[in-house]
C-alpha cells in the first residue's frame, strides 16, 4: 500500500525513442547472443566465428525492430500496460517472421522459424520485464520523496526576505505589494504541484520571471537579469521546477555576496531536436563563502534522468569571472 502523501506509480511501457532504452536493448540482446554462442560452442576460435555469423543475422533484425517500436511508441503508450506489453511482443514476433520469410538468407542459415519466433517472444517479454523492474527501481518512494523535497524546497531566507520586501511596499506602493504577493503565491503553488508531470516551457519561464520580480524587490538595482528567450521553444515539455532553483542559486551565490551590480544571464533556445538552457552569474572566488550542499543540482540531475534517462545532461563550469550551469534535454511537445 502506498504511504500517505505518495501515489503509486502506474506501470508504463518504456519510451522506445529514448536512447537509453535503445542502448539497453542492444546491449542485452547482444549479450544474450554471446552467452548462447559460448554455451553452444566451447572452443574460443569457433565461438568467435559463430558469434560474428549470428551478429550478421541478428543486427539488421534488431535495428528494424527498434525502428519499428520507436515509430509506434506514441501509439503504444496510449494502451493499457498489459495490452501494450502484448502488442510489443506481437510486433517483435511478426517482424521476426517477416524477416525470416522475406529477407535473403545469409551464409549462416538462421534458426528454424518456430524456434526463432519462440525465442523472440521470450526475449521481448524478458526485456520488457527488465525495463519495468528498472523503472520501478529508479522510482521508489525514496526518489519520489527527494523529488517532492526539491519541488517544495525554497530557502527560508528567500521567503522571509520576500515577505519583508512586500511589507515595506504596503504603505508606499500598495498595488506593487499586491502584485508581489500574487507572484509569491504563484511560486509556492508551483512548488506544491505534482512533481511527476511535465510542464510547458512557457509556464516555467513565467515562473522564472515571477521569481525574478520578487528577488528584484529586495535586491533592487543590484540584480540585473538579461533574458535571451527569443529562440526558446515555449511549447517544449520539461519536468517542473528545473530552472527556478538554478536562478535562485545564481542570485544567492552570485549576486547577494557582492556589493556591485550582479548580472545574471538566462538563455534558452532550441537546436534541432534539443533544448538548451544556460544560467550564468558572477563568480568571484574571494566572495564564495557560502557553502552549498549541491542538493539542488543533484536533485535536478536525478529528475532529468528520471524523465529523460540518458538523453539529458546538466553541467557546471567556472572561468574565474562567471559561473554557468547548462542543461540539455530532448525537445518534446504535447503534439509529439
Amino acid at each position: 500500500m502506498a504511504s500517505i502523501g505518495q501515489s503509486a506509480y502506474p506501470d508504463l511501457l518504456p519510451d522506445f525513442r529514448n536512447l537509453g532504452v535503445m542502448a539497453r536493448v542492444l546491449v542485452a540482446v547482444n549479450a544474450l547472443a554471446a552467452a548462447g554462442v559460448l554455451f553452444a560452442t566451447p572452443h574460443p576460435g569457433g565461438a568467435l566465428e559463430q558469434f560474428m555469423s549470428t551478429a550478421a543475422y541478428l543486427e539488421p533484425l534488431l535495428l528494424i525492430a527498434l525502428l519499428a517500436l520507436a515509430s509506434l511508441s506514441p501509439l503504444l503508450a496510449r494502451l493499457p500496460y498489459w495490452s501494450g506489453y502484448a502488442a510489443v511482443v506481437g510486433i517483435v514476433v511478426l517482424l521476426v517472421a517477416l524477416y525470416n520469410t522475406l529477407v535473403v538468407r545469409l551464409p549462416a542459415d538462421p534458426p528454424p522459424l518456430g524456434a526463432a519466433l519462440a525465442l523472440a517472444a521470450l526475449v521481448a517479454a524478458g526485456l520488457l520485464g527488465y525495463l519495468r523492474l528498472l523503472a520501478k527501481a529508479y522510482s521508489p518512494a525514496l526518489v519520489e520523496a527527494r523529488l517532492q523535497a526539491l519541488q517544495a524546497r525554497i530557502r527560508p531566507h528567500f521567503l522571509f526576505n520576500s515577505l519583508n520586501a512586500v511589507l515595506s511596499l504596503i504603505r508606499r506602493d500598495p498595488k506593487r505589494a499586491e502584485r508581489a504577493l500574487e507572484d509569491l503565491a504563484d511560486v509556492f503553488r508551483t512548488l506544491m504541484s505534482e512533481p511527476r508531470q511535465f510542464v510547458r516551457l512557457a509556464d516555467e519561464i513565467s515562473l522564472l520571471e515571477r521569481y525574478a520580480g520578487i528577488e528584484q524587490l529586495r535586491l533592487g538595482e543590484r540584480l540585473r537579469i538579461t533574458w535571451e528567450l527569443d529562440a526558446a521553444p515555449t511549447d517544449a515539455l520539461l519536468p517542473p521546477l528545473v530552472l527556478q532553483p538554478l536562478l535562485e542559486n545564481a542570485v544567492f551565490h552570485g549576486v547577494e555576496p557582492g556589493t556591485a551590480v550582479g548580472e545574471v544571464l538566462v538563455r534558452i533556445e532550441r537546436r534541432g531536436d534539443r533544448v538548451l538552457a544556460r544560467i550564468e552569474n558572477p563568480y568571484v572566488a574571494d566572495q564564495q563563502r557560502r557553502v552549498g550542499n549541491r542538493m539542488a543540482l543533484e536533485n535536478i540531475r536525478e529528475r532529468l534522468a528520471l524523465f529523460f534517462d540518458a538523453e539529458a545532461r546538466i553541467e557546471t563550469s567556472a572561468d574565474g569571472r562567471r559561473y554557468r550551469v547548462e542543461i540539455e534535454m530532448p525537445y518534446r511537445s504535447e503534439g509529439a
